[in-house]
């Protein structure tokens, strides 16, 4: 984040203060309000990453449930958001082309050592793929009016989390969401399940890409034992859950129904036409059983038996539709909402879009009682005061160095968890001061764009969703002061 002036710096400290005694006085909890517009405002918050200019009349026009089926039903992209992604070249680009022409290596035997210089030439190229990535998701996040489908993408990479932190990975994180995560989040959750499973970035993340059987044929070096790490995440936190009902030796099948899964190695690599491979020779050919179930040895149908279990057990559909209603209504959610949501997952063989539109059309979604109270994560946040000012010059890197900042870089989430959404992850002083700084730079100019947001916009922009007394906080300080306000409100850091 760009350094600030003594001014900003006072009127920083004067937002701190005044946030400070709203949330004192609230207990971090923001008014309820139940207009009707405030029941726009709410399912805009929860659909979208927060009002851009003219969203909250065009809602109003056309109806919450007509916008919601706009929503679950996303349009192309606009032609000035596909200018803006077509300067990114390698998102078009898959794994064996990212690797082949970004990738890091050193030279082999007998081949001139790289000078300092031409050291640093490759290493600046090969971040080049990330750097793309990462500017692409938050211009999208930002400015694509297909909000709902930005939020899934953010949802379904969370859950399905893999980590540039870790070697080739960080070379495959934006072809990960471009193959595997992006064209399914409407989908089937097994086709998501499955595109993830075979994804390189999954699987050298996990590492299930060196999961040998041992004493194979193709056992050796580094290739020759049973690796369980994306078998237990596969069910601890990708379909089962923690309280799944599986047990220790059913992740041992699992990965022992994986072996050989992996990716080229040697002289495929330099050959090779598709990222994944099926190493027969690593594969683990006996009989198992998992879950109380005989899988019979026959190769990589084997893993794709696992995940048909996986993806139509009962166990997932509940994990999955408890984090849905998480996501969406509460970070408690309703039991009685978890357990519609699942019947409704089993009902349709996993179709997303279809759990969305029951959960969506809930009494609970609806409940007034619910709005407001999910406290946004550092992302979100972000997103939803860079979507409030109406700033199409908003760089998406500076947005990229205020996330790392609030401790939650893009792409970089190291656990295989993926980022919480919930308040008491990250509701804490550091992060209320480093939000209340940031509403302060977006309100008197950010990045490239030094023209201060009015107030009257911002204020239509945002809606009915302040509290008589933010709006009494907001009304008795100077003009100047009143897009900060409304920005570093409490009511700005919920949904």
């Amino acid at each position: 984040m760009a350094k600030f002036s003594d001014k900003i710096l006072k009127i920083s400290l004067s937002l701190m203060l005044a946030v400070g005694i709203w949330i004192g006085s609230t207990n971090g909890e923001p008014a309820l309000a139940t207009s009707m517009e405030a029941d726009a405002v709410h399912v805009i918050n929860r659909l979208s990453f927060g009002p851009s200019p003219g969203d909250l009349q065009h809602v109003k026009t056309v109806g919450i449930d007509d916008y919601i089926q706009e929503q679950l039903s996303p349009s192309q992209d606009s032609p000035r958001l596909k200018r803006q992604l077509r300067q990114y070249k390698t998102l078009s680009l898959t794994p064996i082309q990212l690797e082949r022409q970004y990738g890091f290596r050193r030279p082999g035997r007998g081949k001139p050592k790289l000078s300092p210089q031409e050291r640093k030439q490759r290493r600046r190229r090969s971040r080049i793929p990330f750097r793309e990535a990462s500017e692409a998701r938050l211009i999208r996040a930002i400015s694509s009016p297909n909000q709902l489908e930005e939020v899934m993408v953010n949802f379904w990479f969370n859950h399905f989390n893999v980590s540039a932190k870790k070697g080739r990975t960080r070379l495959w994180v934006g072809a990960y969401e471009e193959e595997a995560i992006r064209p399914y989040v409407f989908g089937s959750f097994r086709d998501l399940l499955g595109a993830t499973a075979k994804h390189p970035a999954m699987l050298f993340y996990l590492d299930n890409w060196q999961n040998t059987a041992p004493n194979s044929p193709g056992a050796r070096g580094r290739f020759k034992g049973l690796n369980e790490n994306y078998a237990r995440e596969l069910l601890e936190l990708h379909t089962m859950g923690v309280k799944g009902g599986y047990s220790q030796a059913d992740v041992v099948s699992a990965a022992k129904v994986l072996t050989g899964w992996g990716l080229p190695r040697g002289r495929q690599r330099l050959q090779a036409k598709q990222a994944f491979v099926f190493d027969a020779r690593r594969h683990d050919n006996s009989r198992k059983t998992f879950l109380g179930q005989p899988i019979q040895g026959q190769g990589m149908a084997e893993g794709e038996e696992l995940l048909d279990i996986l993806a139509t057990h009962p166990a997932t559909a509940q994990h999955i539709s408890y984090k849905l209603a998480q996501y969406f209504v509460a970070d408690t959610p309703p039991p009685a909402l978890v357990d519609r949501l699942a019947q409704r997952f089993l009902a349709t063989d996993g179709n997303i879009r279809s759990v969305l539109e029951t959960l969506f059309e809930s009494p609970e979604f609806r409940e007034p009682r619910y709005y407001g109270q999910k406290f946004k994560t550092p992302y979100e946040y972000l997103i939803s005061v860079a979507r409030a000012t109406g700033r199409p010059t908003v760089k998406p890197l500076l947005v990229a160095r205020a996330l790392r900042q609030f401790s939650m870089p893009l792409y970089e989430c190291q656990p295989p968890n993926g980022y919480a959404n919930t308040e008491a992850a990250w509701l804490n002083p550091d992060t209320t001061i480093r939000r209340i700084s940031l509403a302060t730079a977006f309100a008197r100019g950010y990045g490239r764009q030094k023209t201060p947001v009015p107030p009257d916009q911002l204020e239509q922009t945002l809606g009915d969703r302040f509290s008589a007394q933010t709006k009494a906080v907001i009304d008795n300080s100077p003009r100047n002061l009143r897009a900060a306000l409304m920005l570093g409100s409490p009511e700005m850091m919920y949904r």
